[in-house]
């Protein structure tokens, strides 16, 4: 996980329309830029879905939601439709963005081990700086936890 103060790297990376987003193009804007593991998994919907109830007041305090996962294009469509998301779903396949921000790590599922994204938000500030990091997020308290940051 990087650590609060520094700078936040950019991306350019597809959303769930196909459409190229980068940071940069968010300056002037707060962020919160949020990594998870897989489309339509239990844990990765209560997140979104609770992102997506509050998302009239992140865009009151004029913040920016972006998820991130190395899903495809297609599955974030998916994803965004079948729970009715306003917000930006950016793919990420081959974890660029996901290994610039440090959440691709070794996990235990089971018993079993494997790499994979661990579920990690960012709130980055008008300037691209990295304000708020948590990792090892509840996915029911994250939403409401990020508006209470900003």
């Amino acid at each position: 996980m990087l650590q609060t103060g520094t700078k936040a790297p950019n991306f350019s990376l597809s959303d769930q329309n196909g459409q190229v987003h980068t940071l940069e193009e968010y300056k002037g804007k707060k962020v919160i830029l949020y990594f998870y593991p897989k489309d339509n998994t239990p844990g990765c919907t209560t997140q979104a879905c609770g992102f997506a109830e509050l998302y009239p007041q992140f865009q009151e305090k004029g913040a920016v939601i972006l998820g991130v996962s190395k899903d495809s294009v297609a599955s974030h469509k998916k994803f965004e439709e079948k729970n009715n998301l306003p917000f930006t779903l950016l793919s990420d396949p081959d974890l660029s963005c996901i290994q610039a921000y440090d959440v691709w790590h070794e996990k235990k599922n089971y018993g079993k081990v494997s790499m994979g994204v661990v579920r990690t938000t960012y709130l980055i500030d008008e300037e691209g700086m990295i304000v708020q990091a948590y990792d090892k997020v509840k996915t029911a308290q994250n939403p409401a936890q990020m508006l209470a940051c900003i």
